[in-house]
Order: C-alpha cells, then structure tokens, then sequence
C-alpha cells in the first residue's frame, strides 16, 4: 500500500472525513439490511453480466461525474485477479474537466463527435459478495471505450469526481464519492502504473495498437480495505501533529 508519510496534513484530514462518510453509509444502509451493490441493482430485476447498472449510468449534469457497476463472466477472471461480484467504473467527462487537460497525443486519436464524448476513466472498485470493495484497478482503453489522457492529467482531475445527487441511492453517490478521497493516493500510484504498463506492453509488441489489444485488459491492480485504510490515515495523522 501507498506510504501516507509524505501526504499533506490537509489531504489527510480530507481523507479522514471521507473515510468518516464511507462508515456512516455503511451504518444507514445496514439498518435495512441493505449494501451498496444491493443499492445500485435494486428495482431492476435479474442481475446480467455486462449489463450497467443503473440503466444509463449515473451522472451528474453539474460536476459530470459518472459511474456505472457490471460484472463479467467469472470464468479464468477469478483465477487471473480475484474473485468479486462485480465492480464500478468511474469517469470525468470533458465538461467537467480544466480547459487546459487534452486528450494524449496517441497515434490512433479521433475527436469525439459530442463536444462531452472525450471521458476519462479513473478507477474501478471491486466488490466482494457482501457489497464490500476489495480491490482497485485500471484498465486499458478499449475495456471502458475511453478517451486516452496520460496519468499526470487524470491525477489532476481526481477531486473532480464528485457525484451530488439524491438517485438513484444517496448513500452509493455519497459513497463512491468518498472511496476516491480515502483512496486518492493508492489511485494515483494505480495510474502512474497504468501509463507504465501500457509503455511496457508497447515496446513488447511493436507494430500493435496498445490501447485496443485485447490481451492487455488489466493495466493495474491492489488489494485495498476500508478499515486498513482509516487506521494508516489516523496513524499518519497523529505523527503529523506531534
């Protein structure tokens, strides 16, 4: 996991509220016996692999954050990167992005026909059969259909995933929101990852397009735990303010 000994006592505090809010989401929803996969699959019949649910995605017209959670097939899956239920994937659109962030010089690069088509993906959060998160990763280009932007850029768009809205569950848009605060640091190493791995792959394989070869899903991958996570930013906290 990502050393906290570096982080700025501010970061920290922000990752400690967002920590906070994480653990009032998960003391709501257990008082109706309910979690956070169980939020974004209700009312919407049988669950099927590679559908998105919600229907449509989650988005926020105001800050133009996005998600969305699916699953696929378990089959070599499970043995390769661990076993999950499913997991979310977030996004920025260019709406909401600083008007200085531009896609990546990339050979294959097409403008978008929508003026918002260009998104980036952040993170994906996978979860246990319990509703719980327990990894996080990146992927390749082709896995979310993507607009490429390096590392660096996506880094600094991170606070701008916010998700304010009451739909289609107030505690999963409050929750998804927090995940990405609590666990900014581990993304951030998750991305430099990604860029290197994609850079790895393409001197291994010249004359292949990276970003669209489906042998490289996976780009980036750790393990993570809420409550592991809480106690390093409490530890980090205290030795800063001694």
């Amino acid at each position: 996991m990502t050393g906290l000994e570096t982080i700025p006592i501010s970061r920290l505090r922000k990752m400690a509220g967002a920590g906070a809010q994480i653990l009032e989401c998960y003391r709501v929803l257990r008082k109706s016996d309910a979690n956070v996969v169980g939020e974004v699959l209700r009312g919407h019949g049988e669950f099927f692999e590679w559908d998105h649910y919600p229907p449509g995605d989650v988005y926020d017209h105001d800050t133009h954050a996005q998600y969305y959670y699916h699953a696929h097939p378990p089959e070599g899956r499970a043995k390769k990167f661990g076993p999950e239920h499913g997991h979310f994937h977030t996004f920025l659109r260019p709406k909401g992005m600083p008007p200085k962030v531009k896609p990546a010089a990339v050979p294959d690069y097409k403008q978008p026909e929508g003026d918002n088509d260009a998104l980036t993906h952040f993170v994906a959060i996978a979860m246990d059969r319990a509703g719980f998160p327990v990894r996080l990763f990146t992927t390749n280009r082709w896995v979310t259909g993507e607009t490429w932007y390096e590392a660096k850029a996506v880094i600094s768009m991170l606070d701008r995933f916010v998700v304010d809205l009451a739909l289609p569950s107030w505690p999963v848009n409050v929750w998804i929101t927090a995940m990405l605060r609590l666990f900014g640091p581990d993304i951030e190493v998750l991305l430099v990852e990604r860029d290197r791995t994609i850079d790895d792959w393409q001197r291994r394989h010249p004359g292949e397009n990276v970003y669209e070869d489906r042998a490289l899903e996976i780009t980036s991958i750790r393990d993570i735990s809420v409550d592991a996570q809480i106690a390093r930013v409490q530890e980090a906290l205290k030795a800063a303010t001694k």
